[in-house]
């Protein structure tokens, strides 16, 4: 479970989100930081029973930074107001699929799957789906991938309008080739942050998905 001030600090910092009240409350923050990267730890652990590739990884190499970038935003707010981390082979720069927990009073979520790859790692993601659309759809649909998430995240920013070049529009595959972006999410109530099972059961939701990230990592394999 996560303390109940871990989510108050945040729920300060949406608020008050300027430097002078981050700097006053810094102790508060370092113990924030401290309780989520301590639960990452314990959800690697759990998920590296089922997915020995993150067994050496550190929760502290999967954590982003709490200040935003503001150099080409209109936002000029200097932090974020969440605690976000991707567990993947390689950590959170990795090219591979792995798995994300977003930690927003009000907004938090878990995640599976492969955000915005880089061109390489994407063109191979689509040649693997259209060579293997029926297993991919699988996956897609089995009862433990639905019990805890639905299809692909298909917001606009995260499709093209058409197929990419080099794929017949009349492909089985079409929309999934469209997409930029090959995430789920599961979206998770404060209560749920709270609650002492929260590790275990966030381990349980993402190694559902777990089908998922294999088939998006093998086609990354060098």
């Amino acid at each position: 479970m996560l303390l109940p001030a871990t989510l108050q600090f945040l729920k300060g910092l949406k608020k008050y989100n300027e430097k002078s009240w981050f700097d006053e409350h810094r102790s508060a923050y370092e113990a924030a930081r401290e309780d989520y990267v301590g639960f990452l730890q314990d959800l690697i652990r759990l998920l590296s029973k089922k997915d020995p590739s993150i067994t050496d990884i550190r929760a502290k190499d999967c954590l982003f930074r709490i200040n935003r970038d503001v150099r080409f935003s209109k936002d000029k707010s200097p932090y974020k107001t969440n605690f976000g981390a991707y567990i993947s082979k390689g950590g959170r720069k990795s090219k591979y699929a792995g798995y994300y927990f977003h930690l927003e009073p009000g907004g938090s979520f878990c995640g599976v799957g492969l955000w915005m790859p880089m061109p390489p790692e994407l063109a191979r993601v689509r040649q693997e789906i259209d060579y293997c659309h029926d297993e991919f759809t699988r996956i897609l649909n089995s009862a433990s991938y639905r019990k805890y998430f639905d299809n692909l995240y298909r917001e606009k920013d995260a499709s093209l309008s058409r197929v990419p070049k080099g794929y017949d529009p009349q492909n089985p595959a079409a929309e999934y080739l469209k997409l930029k972006s090959f995430f789920s999410m599961h979206k998770l109530k404060d209560a749920e942050l709270l609650s002492p099972t929260l590790v275990a059961e966030t381990a349980r939701m993402l190694l559902a998905a777990k089908p998922l990230v294999d088939f998006l990592n093998r086609p990354l394999e060098d």
